[in-house]
């Protein structure tokens, strides 16, 4: 885990981004949580774009095995269930700090008026984006975000065991 501010983005780890999203990362301000390996799993992304764009998804998730992961749980329809977590008056209020920390962290490079208020992934009483949530639990570390650990414990990914040089784990295949 590494909080703001981040060191400098090297170009070898722009270039891995690249290689990981298959277009340049747009705003990033630093690498936010990192594969075993050393390469990135999360950026931190910019408030604002270069163009001007609100961008409120601060913790973004790069790594393609992650986000495959991900988008597996989506397409099982295991937000709903997660969702339910919520009931849970503790798992609530957890869930709602987490959107409050997400907020201070990126109100840490400026606040955009357009996104005042928003997080990411239905914070703070909703679950609408698993990639979001993972990106920001595994960013902030264990315990910050409940729906997001909740996620990445369901998944086939783990951020334990590195599949970066595992072009079937970039898909989401089973090792």
């Amino acid at each position: 885990m590494t909080t703001p501010p981040y060191p400098a983005v090297t170009d070898a780890e722009l270039a891995v981004l690249r290689a990981q999203l298959g277009r340049p990362a747009r705003g990033v301000l630093g690498i936010a949580a990192r594969c075993v390996c050393g390469n990135p799993t999360v950026v931190a992304t910019a408030p604002r774009l270069d163009d001007g764009s609100p961008f409120p998804t601060f913790y973004y998730l790069t790594h393609p095995a992650a986000t495959a992961a991900m988008s597996t749980l989506e397409a099982e329809h295991v937000m709903p269930e997660l969702a339910g977590l919520l009931d849970d008056a503790d798992v609530a209020d957890a869930y709602r700090a987490a959107h409050t920390s997400y907020l201070a962290d990126r109100a840490a490079y400026g606040e955009v008026d357009e996104i005042a208020g928003i997080s990411a992934g239905g914070m703070p009483t909703r679950v609408k984006c698993l990639h979001a949530l993972a990106g920001h639990a595994l960013a902030a570390g264990p315990g910050v975000n409940p729906i997001g650990d909740a996620a990445l414990a369901r998944s086939t990914w783990s951020p334990s065991r590195c599949v970066c040089a595992d072009p079937g784990a970039a898909r989401g295949e089973a090792a």
